[in-house]
């Protein structure tokens, strides 16, 4: 059979059409996959487009303690969290990993915690803003975050801080940035831009930025 029309150009009914969208999705969804576990990928039905629902055992240790947990495989970092610990410091924004207001450190590295799933972070450390204070003291972020008004209704705040602190441990490891000048250098001088570009992952919809950038150079030990 011929499935071309009498212009001769295929016909629209079985035309392939490849656009952005599903490049990005197509790749997306093989990039997650690649990275689950074994256990989580075995879970998943081979039959028809049915997803994996056998709950799974995951053990996260959270701000210094372990805690052991029975999940669907399909729940965030950000769910499990919120959800399971009741750790509700760590917000729900955008749920599209844009706003940063969900962000955690895992193994001292910021994560979109919306953006991962909780299977993926088995045995390895959580730190929430929850577990940033020492007893009654603040964290020197937190501190900072207080004295120089760095949020306003604080929504975005506990993503903020824990950004920062990510960030701060970023730079002191000679990290560069999109707008770092010398790249010769063991560590970029953290300069307002440096910041902002560091920091431009979290949003806060108060614009309380300037207070934010002061905060964070008070807790580098930089003049403010």
């Amino acid at each position: 059979m011929d499935d071309h029309n009498s212009t001769g150009e295929p016909d629209a009914a079985i035309r392939l059409e490849v656009n952005r969208r599903t490049v990005i999705e197509t790749g997306t969804t093989v990039l997650l996959l690649t990275a689950l576990p074994r256990a989580v990928v075995a879970a998943a039905s081979v039959n028809g487009n049915e997803t994996p629902s056998s709950p799974v055992s995951v053990t996260l240790h959270i701000n210094g303690r372990p805690h052991s947990l029975t999940l669907d495989p399909r729940t965030t970092l950000l769910d499990a969290l919120r959800e399971h610990v009741a750790l509700t410091g760590s917000k729900k924004g955008c749920d599209h990993g844009q706003c940063g207001a969900c962000t955690v450190l895992i193994e001292g590295r910021r994560i979109n915690s919306c953006l991962t799933l909780a299977v993926m972070h088995d045995g390895q450390s959580v730190t929430t803003i929850e577990g940033l204070a020492q007893g009654g003291n603040l964290h020197p972020l937190q501190a900072a975050f207080v004295e120089h008004d760095g949020f306003q209704c604080g929504y975005c705040t506990s993503g903020q801080i824990c950004s920062a602190i990510g960030m701060l441990a970023e730079s002191q490891a000679g990290m560069p940035s999109y707008v770092t000048a010398d790249l010769t250098k063991s560590a970029a001088e953290l300069t307002d831009a440096e910041i902002r570009e560091r920091m431009s992952g979290n949003i806060c919809r108060c614009a309380a930025y300037p207070n934010i950038v002061e905060a964070i150079k008070q807790a580098a030990g930089m003049p403010t």
